[in-house]
């Protein structure tokens, strides 16, 4: 008669350690994802920081102990004041800012409104056309780099910005049109209904009802295109290899000889290439962060 009663507490107690595991395992969990995701932001900004820090160092310092912080003995700035006082680094910037700032914008448009027609029209080779796309997401440009060298001599385009913005606006259209295309869905139909049936024109609802509403997918095809653009070697080497239309990447290469390299140089317009971007980075961090968690959570 004794036993029966434990046997029943034994069952009553035993249904509170499902919670009491379950609210351990969640910080846990969480934990464990903010670890990694903390170790991997150190391993990406290492190297960024690897770079800025032996910029202010002499060129001695730099090889004895490159990853130490400078001190009063090792620091120099003799780096910048090369990069700063070379008369064409200037200009490498300005066609750098150029390309990027041009292929950007029309990336964004080009991408948002080929997004609209696609997702919200349905007409004859819609798919075939999503798929074309969609194929160029999966095929790297630099494979058709031959056959893209030979269209821009034909077309007397070798040595000038706009061969490179058109080549960079037809790398990123695809990925662009892809966010974009996932974020238009999302748009309720009711709005587009109203402002149509207040007699507003297809165009005025693109900009002023659907693009407002995709600013974290903007944000977001904005870093993924600019960083790739900002720091391309590969193009400015076999389309805009002039002198009056090298683009920063391709102007560090002064700084690297045959037999020597000035490493204070070449550091300090990394460290100077690299602001750009940390600029954009932190000016759309916001809608960066909210147009990739977006759909996460419901």
């Amino acid at each position: 008669m004794s036993a029966a009663p434990s046997s029943l507490m034994g069952q009553h107690q035993a249904p509170k350690r499902a919670p009491m595991t379950a609210a351990i395992a969640k910080p846990l969990r969480v934990g464990f994802v903010h670890l990694v995701l903390g170790g991997y932001t150190l391993l990406v900004l290492c190297p960024i920081l690897l770079v800025i820090v032996n910029s202010f160092k002499s060129r001695k310092a730099i090889f004895d102990d490159p990853l130490a912080l400078p001190t009063a003995a090792s620091f120099s700035i003799v780096g910048y004041a090369k990069v700063l006082g070379n008369a064409t680094v200037g200009g490498m910037f300005l066609n750098s800012a150029i390309v990027t700032g041009i292929s950007m914008v029309l990336i964004l448009l080009f991408g948002a409104m080929a997004a609209w027609a696609l997702t919200e029209y349905r007409f004859r080779g819609n798919r075939l056309l999503a798929l074309f796309l969609a194929f160029g997401i999966m095929v790297p440009i630099r494979l058709g780099s031959v056959s893209i060298l030979q269209t821009m001599v034909a077309l007397n385009l070798v040595n000038t910005l706009t061969a490179l913005v058109l080549v960079y606006v037809a790398q990123g259209l695809p990925l662009a049109v892809m966010i974009l295309s996932e974020f238009i869905l999302q748009v309720p139909s009711e709005l587009k209904d109203a402002a149509r049936c207040d007699g507003i024109g297809e165009f005025e609802i693109f900009f002023r009802v659907v693009l407002p509403l995709l600013r974290p997918a903007v944000a977001t095809v904005a870093v993924f295109t600019m960083v790739p653009i900002w720091n391309d070697l590969w193009f400015p080497l076999i389309l805009a290899p002039g002198e009056s239309t090298q683009t920063i990447t391709l102007g560090v290469q002064q700084f690297i000889g045959q037999f020597a390299t000035d490493w204070n140089a070449v550091l300090a317009a990394l460290s100077l290439a690299v602001l750009p971007v940390l600029l954009l980075y932190g000016l759309m961090s916001r809608q960066l962060i909210r147009g990739i968690t977006a759909g996460a959570v419901k």
